[in-house]
C-alpha cells in the first residue's frame, strides 16, 4: 500500500516550522528562522580568500559568517578559471551577459594541482555552501556553482548534460538530453533529475528559464560591488522540501498562513501543475501543530529516552565525535524464547531508528548497540532490514553489518547540525534544584501568603488553587481544618479549588477577577 504523506507548515512571526508526516507519523521536522543572512546549504556568496593552507591543499574563505568557511582544492571544480575571469572582469561598465557568453571554458583544472597556484589571500571567489557550520567548524564550500530545480540542476560554466541513472528508458534519456541541450544557452550545462522523466517540453523550458534568471539576477550585485556578499539563496525550506520530495504519493499540504499558501501554490503550479489542488489553507482555532498531533509527537520523539513498542526503548546520546544508541527491551517479554524476543525488539528498534535519523537529522558516525543475538541468521536479517529501512533516507549513508559485539555502525551525511529540542520543563516547585520545602511547613507558607494579601493588600475574597492531595490536607477535620481556622482568623472568604494538573505541594492565590496573585 502506498504511504500517505502530508506536509504541515506552521508559519509564525519569526520562523517557519515544517513537519513531514507519513501515515500520520512524524518523519521529518525542519525549521526556517527569519533573517536574510542565514547560512544555508545552496546559498552562493562572493567570498574573500583569507588564508591558503598548502599542507591541507585547502583555503579558508570569509563569506560574512563569524566562522571562516573551508574549501578544498578538489572542490574548486573543472572550470574554476572561467568563474575567476568572470568575477575579475565584471564591473558596472561591462555587459555581463556578453562577457559571460564569450568566456572560454578551458583549460580544465589539473586533478593533482596545488591550491597555492590557484588561490591567493585577498582574492575574491564565487562559492556555494555544501555543508552548514557545525559546532566549532565553519561552512564547507564548493566553487562549482549549481542551481537545483525540481527536474533540472543548472550548471553555469559547464558544457555537459548528464542524466540520472534511475531513468531506465534509452528513448526517454535521448529525448531529454536532446531537448535540454537545445534550450541551454552557451556556457551552461545541466543535470537532468529523475523527476524529469515523462515531463513535457513546456515544463522543462519554463524551469530552465527560471533557473537561468535566478543566476543572472545575481550578476547585478557582483558588478556593483566586489565586497563579501550573498549573491543568491537557496529556495525557502518549504519549497526545497517540495522540490526534493514531491511525488504522486503526496496527499495534502496544510498551511496556516495566506502568503505562504499562495507561494507554495505558485511553486507547485510551476513544478507539478496537476498537484496544485493538494495545497490547503488551515484556518482552525487550535494551533496547526496541535491539530495534526505534531506537538505531541515532537515531545515524545526528541528526548534522550525514546519509547518503542511494548515497553522497549532507545537511549540516544549525541556527542561531537559520534552518536550512540542503546537498545533496551525494558519490561517486554512476549515470547519465552529469549533469542526470538531479542530479534523482534531489535527490528522494532531499527524501524524507530530509521525515523529518528531523519527526524533529528543525525549525521557523522552512528553506533547502535542492539540486544545480543546468538543466531547468525538473525544478525544478517537485521542488517538487511536496516539497509531496506534506510532506502527512503535522502542523505547519503552507509550501513555496516553487525560486529561480533552486536554493534552496528552507520555513517550518514551531515550537512547541517543535528536537531535538538529540549522536551523537559523546569519543575515549578524546586526550580531545577531537585529539592522542595518540607511538607510540614506548607501550611505556614500558605498562611504567610494569605496574611500578606489580606492585611497588606486589603483583599477580602480569594480563590486558593491546590492539588487534590494538598486540598485534602488543608480541609481535614470538620471544625479544626486549616481553611476553617484561616477564615475566622483573617475574617475573609476563601474559595478552595482542587486542580488535578498541579504537583503535590503546588498552590496559587487568585483575586475575585480571577487574576493570579504574585
Amino acid at each position: 500500500m502506498e504511504s500517505e504523506k502530508d506536509l504541515i507548515v506552521d508559519v509564525s512571526t519569526n520562523e517557519v516550522r515544517i513537519a513531514l508526516m507519513e501515515n500520520h507519523r512524524l518523519i521529518e521536522l525542519n525549521k526556517e528562522t527569519g533573517g536574510e543572512h542565514q547560512i544555508t546549504v545552496g546559498n552562493a556568496y562572493l567570498g574573500k580568500v583569507k588564508k591558503v593552507m598548502p599542507a591541507l591543499n585547502a583555503a579558508f574563505v570569509d563569506i560574512g559568517d563569524e566562522k571562516e568557511a573551508f574549501i578544498h582544492y578538489l572542490d574548486l571544480g573543472l572550470y574554476f578559471g572561467a568563474f575567476d575571469e568572470f568575477v575579475r572582469k565584471t564591473n558596472p561598465n561591462t555587459d555581463a551577459a556578453s562577457l559571460y557568453k564569450n568566456i572560454k571554458l578551458g583549460p580544465i583544472l589539473e586533478k593533482e594541482g596545488r591550491i597555492e597556484s590557484v588561490l591567493t589571500p585577498g582574492q575574491m571567489v564565487l562559492v556555494q555552501i555544501v555543508k552548514e557550520p557545525i559546532s566549532t567548524k565553519g561552512s564547507r564550500l564548493t566553487a562549482e556553482i549549481s542551481l537545483a530545480g525540481r527536474n533540472i540542476v543548472l550548471l553555469p560554466f559547464a558544457q555537459k548534460v548528464s542524466i540520472s541513472q534511475k531513468i531506465s528508458s534509452k528513448e526517454e534519456k535521448r529525448r531529454l538530453e536532446t531537448l535540454v541541450t537545445s534550450i541551454l544557452p552557451a556556457n551552461y550545462g545541466a543535470i537532468i533529475r529523475t523527476a524529469a522523466e515523462g515531463k513535457n517540453a513546456a515544463v522543462l523550458v519554463a524551469e530552465v528559464k527560471s533557473l537561468i534568471a535566478k543566476w543572472e539576477d545575481s550578476w547585478d550585485k557582483l558588478s556593483k560591488s566586489k565586497a563579501v556578499q550573498q549573491l543568491f539563496s537557496e529556495y525557502s525550506k518549504t519549497t526545497t522540501i517540495l522540490r526534493d520530495l514531491l511525488n504522486d504519493s503526496f496527499s495534502n499540504i496544510y498551511v496556516n498562513d495566506e502568503r505562504e499558501y499562495e507561494e507554495i501554490r505558485r511553486y507547485i503550479s510551476i513544478i507539478s501543475p496537476d498537484q496544485e489542488k493538494i495545497v490547503k489553507m488551515y484556518d482552525g482555532k487550535e494551533p496547526i501543530f496541535d491539530h495534526f498531533e505534531v506537538t505531541r509527537q515532537i515531545k515524545s520523539s526528541f528526548g534522550k529516552v525514546v519509547p518503542i513498542k511494548q515497553g522497549a526503548y532507545l537511549v540516544i546520546e549525541s556527542t561531537e565525535a559520534l552518536n550512540v544508541v542503546d537498545v533496551n527491551s525494558g519490561i517486554r517479554a512476549k515470547t519465552k524464547d529469549q533469542e526470538d524476543n531479542s530479534f523482534e525488539v531489535n527490528k522494532y528498534a531499527a524501524e524507530e531508528l530509521a525515523r529518528q535519523f531523519r527526524l533529528r537529522d543525525m549525521g557523522g558516525i552512528i553506533i547502535i548497540d542492539f540486544i545480543d543475538m546468538d543466531n547468525q541468521e538473525h544478525r544478517n536479517e537485521l542488517y538487511k532490514y536496516m539497509v531496506e529501512l534506510m532506502q527512503t533516507d535522502r542523505a547519503k549513508h552507509n550501513v555496516l553489518p553487525l560486529t561480533k559485539f552486536g554493534l552496528m555502525q552507520i555513517t550518514r551525511q551531515r550537512v547541517r547540525p543535528v536537531t535538538e529540542i529540549n522536551t523537559t520543563e523546569q519543575c515549578p516547585l524546586c526550580h531545577g534544584t531537585g529539592k522542595i520545602a518540607s511538607s510540614l511547613l506548607i501550611d505556614e507558607q500558605i498562611e504567610r501568603k494569605l496574611s500578606f494579601y489580606v492585611t497588606e493588600k486589603g483583599l477580602k475574597s480569594l480563590t486558593l488553587k491546590v492539588s487534590p492531595i494538598l486540598g485534602a490536607y488543608l480541609t481535614r477535620g470538620l471544625f479544626s481544618s486549616f481553611i476553617g481556622k484561616w477564615k475566622k482568623k483573617y475574617r475573609c472568604k476563601i474559595n478552595l479549588v482542587e486542580v488535578t494538573d498541579f504537583s503535590v505541594l503546588q498552590n496559587e492565590f487568585y483575586d475575585v477577577k480571577g487574576d493570579l496573585l504574585e
